[in-house]
């Protein structure tokens, strides 16, 4: 596949299955993000991987950071967010590393992690694997930060649920990039 096609084509799917990367596949995911653009060279960084109970316990974790902030949380609710993350056979948290530094600014840093990020999606494609980057409320709750490890400065910039695609892509709409494109000359 070429670099370009890949870009054009990328697509979130949300229907995912096993198998999963591994081994020389997963190691070559991880590489492509640790690619990812690093100002300062401070590797802000880091991946946390669930896979099998790992991710059952990701899902307790959300259920009982929907009841720390809503004891009262209906039922539903709480099965529902227990279930989310066995939507996927493999599911990597992106974290920000964010360091104190003088020409580096905490902002910098976090698009570097998002970089990352968007680096595990595009090579899960490019291995044969599908993605979907999946973020929301979960990423900036305190119990949820707490629970995975993170530092107080760290910043979880999202969860990358990874597999191998179930059903049919869907139709990317076509942009006209005049819409998007701003020229000064």
């Amino acid at each position: 596949m070429q670099a370009i096609d890949l870009l054009l084509t990328r697509n979130s799917h949300p229907k995912l299955t096993d198998p999963i990367p591994a081994g020389a596949s997963l190691e070559r995911i991880y590489q492509a993000a640790l690619r990812a653009p690093d100002h300062g060279g401070l590797k802000p960084w880091h991946f946390i991987e669930f896979t099998g109970e790992g991710r059952t316990r990701l899902g307790d974790v959300f259920a009982k950071a929907e009841l720390s902030q809503n004891p009262g949380a209906d039922i539903e609710v709480t099965n529902k967010l227990r279930a989310t993350p066995l939507r996927a056979p493999m599911i990597i948290a992106v974290v920000a590393k964010i360091q104190e530094h003088p020409k580096v600014p905490a902002s910098e840093q976090l698009l570097s992690a998002g970089c990352a990020a968007h680096g595990l999606v595009l090579a899960a494609e490019a291995e044969g694997y599908a993605a979907m980057w999946r973020s929301g409320w979960l990423c900036f709750d305190p119990f949820v930060k707490k629970e995975l490890g993170l530092g107080e400065a760290d910043e979880l910039v999202g969860f990358i649920y990874l597999g191998s695609p179930l059903g049919r892509r869907k139709r990317l709409p076509d942009y006209d990039v005049n819409d998007f494109v701003e020229k000064w000359s």
